[in-house]
């Protein structure tokens, strides 16, 4: 090992009991349960349902509570309590106002601490010391180190003592930020460290909230989805991925995401449109049934949605004719026009065409952009790339952020491993070379990375690259053989409105191919799994979540509100602590203001995944592994520093 290193390592522990203290430290910690594992995918905007599912811990919160104080509360009283540990300001509000006199009031100050406390103590006890200090609100945590840890014995000697510390606590007016600061505390201790499996952009209205959630969360990583990426790209100069986004958020009426989140500026785009399109039923915003919009607001909409779809639809032509290895001209679908007769011929098949706006496009050369649009494509992309808020947001994508990850054991990943018919790993050819399975994700990351590290080259295959992750044949992040945006615009066919998805989706079903996956990333079959996001489970249908004997989990039940009607459920998640794995699907979350008032919860079963046979220890995690390589460092500065 490098000297040098030790030498600077021995400033930080510049004595033999500093160093012999750490290793000490670290190798108890190794022998700790390992901590719960929350897992969410596709959360697609849904500001509120995910931070409820976040504050409830996918009903830990509640199973804790109730561990507790089953045989003593009702279960009203439970999920009364629970919800002031999910809502804490909220929920104090309500229940002050409840109260006639001010005896009665600090009566329950005191219970309602004395429980917060043990539920505290109770939700930390996987954890050190020094672990639940960190978690503790800062200005509180002397006060509730001394509370936290009293005993028996010390109640014959300091009984007055930790009354006289509630009495000022709620004399001085700091109950209320007390239990506020004890709720956030056991929210915290009772998910050790979240996984987002892809898709917090697009369809929703609060993607934004979600990103300042997660920048602010204690432990977190992300696999990145399909809108993900899409968004990526569009910071990264991708002029195409940027007319997808800005057609996304005016199909799903949340252009206020752009303009107003973000601020970018769309009145060069509304200009445009202004004066190239009229109203069109085929692009009128998916508006939800409790949203107030007026006519105009409707028409603004309808006409940007019609502008940018025909800018994106030119701007795809050049990168599928410069990368012939995409193998996508068949989606040339401005080439494929008859404009005389207005029709399209797709595979072999001719169809009539509908609701169209071709004002823009000269039959001559379908894919060129008229001047105009190239100037309020260059003004947006400009917008985005000096938007503070977005480069926080995707800066802080790309840090926590990959196309899959090794966890515990685990695969995550969003999509899909792009597989044939057989179960054989499909391979695609970029520059001359064949890719496959693991390796081919690990080269569409490198291009997605270079083109975030180089927004200025703009038509560089790394930028082409990654709005193929968003549309190609053997995109893991796709999963399908071609998106037909186009055709779900223009032709009434609904059968040329199909999308064949990749083997994989029900290849996924059988033990046999997702152990080859498993083995493929270097992960032990026998005891991993694949954890995947990106397609709606249709449980109202009957299909299982859990597949391939439980080799395979998907958690995309719905979060978005887009596909609750065909799911039936609003989102799964999934559990993983010491003694195995839970999925948890959820009831639609329908406001913040009933679960308040009502104590209602939007949990609906658990299933056992897998359970332990023995209690997994920390040393047995992606953090163990990290932790002993600390330890062995520590070894070496003994040896190099102290026992020579």
């Amino acid at each position: 090992m490098n000297t040098k290193y030790l030498d600077l390592l021995a400033q930080k522990y510049d004595s033999e009991e500093k160093v012999v203290t750490e290793i000490i430290n670290l190798k108890a910690i190794l022998n700790l349960p390992k901590g719960t594992e929350h897992f969410v995918s596709d959360l697609h905007g849904e500001y509120q349902a995910f931070q409820h599912v976040l504050r409830n811990g996918s009903g830990k919160v509640k199973e804790k509570i109730t561990d507790l104080f089953g045989e003593v509360l009702s279960e009203e009283e439970i999920n009364e309590f629970a919800t002031l540990v999910y809502y804490p300001e909220e929920k104090i509000t309500l229940l002050k106002n409840a109260f006639d006199n001010e005896t009665d009031l600090n009566h329950w100050y005191t219970e309602t601490i004395e429980r917060m406390l043990k539920l505290t103590s109770y939700a930390s006890s996987k954890y050190t010391r020094s672990k639940l200090r960190k978690a503790l609100p800062t200005q509180f945590v002397y006060v509730i180190e001394e509370l936290l840890y009293k005993t028996d014995n010390d109640l014959n000697n300091k009984e007055h003592y930790y009354k006289k510390i509630l009495q000022q606590i709620i004399s001085l007016g700091q109950a209320d930020k007390l239990i506020a600061g004890l709720a956030y505390t056991t929210q915290r201790l009772v998910v050790d460290h979240l996984h987002v499996v892809g898709d917090i952009y697009d369809r929703g209205p609060e993607p934004d909230k979600i990103m300042e959630t997660l920048i602010n969360y204690h432990s977190v990583d992300i696999q990145w989805g399909n809108h993900d990426v899409l968004w990526i790209g569009a910071f990264a100069g991708s002029k195409v991925c940027l007319a997808n986004i800005i057609r996304i958020c005016a199909r799903y009426n949340n252009l206020e995401i752009i303009e107003d989140v973000y601020g970018i500026n769309l009145r060069p785009l509304l200009n445009l449109a202004e004066k190239y399109y009229d109203d069109n039923p085929a692009f009128r915003p998916k508006v939800q049934s409790d949203e107030k919009q007026s006519s105009h607001e409707v028409l603004q909409s309808t006409k940007i949605h019609q502008a940018i779809a025909m800018i994106q639809f030119k701007l795809e032509s050049p990168i599928i004719k410069r990368r012939s290895y995409f193998n996508m001209s068949e989606r040339l679908l401005l080439e494929k026009l008859d404009y005389d007769r207005n029709e399209i011929t797709i595979h072999g098949k001719t169809y009539p065409l509908e609701n169209t706006c071709f004002s823009t496009i000269n039959p001559e050369q379908p894919d060129q952009l008229l001047e105009e649009e190239e100037e309020v494509m260059d003004k947006l992309l400009f917008s985005v790339q000096h938007s503070e808020k977005l480069a926080r947001h995707m800066n802080f994508l790309m840090k926590k952020g990959s196309l899959y990850l090794k966890y515990n054991g685990n695969l995550l990943i969003h999509g899909c491993i792009p597989l044939d018919e057989n179960g054989k790993m499909e391979a695609m050819t970029i520059e001359n070379k064949s890719y496959a399975g693991r390796e081919l994700l690990d080269v569409f990351e490198h291009y997605l990375r270079h083109a975030f590290a180089h927004p200025e080259e703009t038509d560089d295959l790394a930028t082409d690259m990654v709005w193929y992750l968003w549309t190609g044949e053997y995109s893991s992040l796709f999963g399908k053989r071609e998106m037909t945006t186009f055709e779900r615009y223009f032709i009434n066919d609904k059968e040329s409105h199909k999308e064949k998805k990749n083997p994989y989706y029900h290849l996924r079903e059988y033990e046999n191919i997702c152990r080859n996956i498993l083995a493929d990333f270097d992960l032990n079959p026998d005891h991993g799994h694949i954890i995947n996001g990106h397609t709606p489970v249709k449980e109202i249908s009957g299909e299982n979540p859990i597949k391939a004997s439980g080799k395979m989990i998907v958690i995309d039940g719905g979060f978005s509100k887009a596909y609750q009607s065909t799911t039936g459920i609003a989102g799964y998640t999934l559990l993983f602590n010491s003694y195995g794995m839970q999925l948890v699907a959820h009831k639609q979350f329908n406001s913040k203001e009933e679960v308040l008032l009502n104590g209602a919860d939007v949990l609906s079963v658990k299933r056992l995944v897998d359970k332990e046979l023995e209690r997994k220890k920390v040393q047995e995690t992606n953090v163990g592994e990290e932790l002993l390589r600390e330890v062995h460092i520590l070894n070496r500065l003994m040896e190099y520093r102290y026992l020579n």
